[in-house]
């Protein structure tokens, strides 16, 4: 199948995603990677939240392997990757650790299989940024999900969502590694599906949140931190 891979450079969920896609037998048409002062930023944050546990093999090293098409951009946006897209026209398009991606990206998708997205919390009920973090601040259960794009943030049709059990001893960084493995495994079958022709199956409205888009937020974060340490999280299951 023709698929293009979009990722920050070098982001851990880019390089887990793709090592479990790659495994699957799934081998990007093209992946268009994003190289920003912006883009490295989130990069930091999501290598702090993973901490110490195992990352993937790094996407350069995975393209080398493989052999995959690889293009990199200053930006992920219409100027700079559309001209990308056409060539490869591709059949889906799917993100792999990346900021919000707007515009003609989407619409191009939108007219082909779809534009694919995991996420590190549940869905609808935790949309935006710093997910486990948020997750232990408000009480709601941790997990991943796996959707469709849209113009709103994180609120594309579900194809893919799954808890994470939590357990007294799981800190902050268990729990962040977790979401991206899970958020991987999700893609890994909506990939797959969609392979099979079968991913509208799996396609189900999200529904309205219970709770506003959250963003990042450095204090909700060491907060929810305490919070582990503390076992102060609601739901546990031990």
């Amino acid at each position: 199948m023709n698929f293009v891979f979009f990722s920050i450079t070098e982001h851990p969920w880019g390089r887990e995603m793709l090592s479990q896609l790659i495994d699957s037998g799934f081998i990007p048409s093209l992946i268009i990677e994003e190289n920003s002062d912006g883009g490295n930023t989130e990069r930091e944050k999501f290598e702090f939240r993973i901490g110490s546990n195992p990352l993937a093999p790094t996407m350069h090293s995975q393209v080398e392997k493989h052999n995959i098409p690889f293009v990199e951009v200053p930006i992920h946006n219409d100027e700079h990757c559309m001209v990308h897209i056409e060539k490869a026209n591709p059949d889906l398009i799917v993100f792999g650790g990346t900021r919000i991606i707007r515009g003609k990206i989407l619409e191009f998708g939108g007219n082909k299989g779809g534009v694919l997205n995991s996420h590190p919390g549940l869905l609808p009920e935790c949309r935006g940024s710093a997910s486990p973090a948020w997750s232990v601040h408000e009480g709601i259960k941790i997990g991943s999900s796996c959707h469709f794009c849209s113009t709103d943030i994180d609120a594309g049709d579900l194809v893919g969502k799954r808890e994470i059990e939590v357990k007294r001893g799981d800190d902050y960084h268990d729990l962040c590694y977790k979401t991206s493995v899970v958020a991987s495994n999700l893609m890994v079958e909506a990939v797959k599906a969609f392979s099979e022709g079968d991913l509208d199956k799996l396609r189900q409205p999200q529904g309205d949140s219970p709770n506003p888009v959250f963003r990042y937020d450095p204090d909700v974060e060491q907060k929810a931190i305490r919070m582990l340490e503390n076992h102060e999280y609601e739901h546990y299951v031990d």
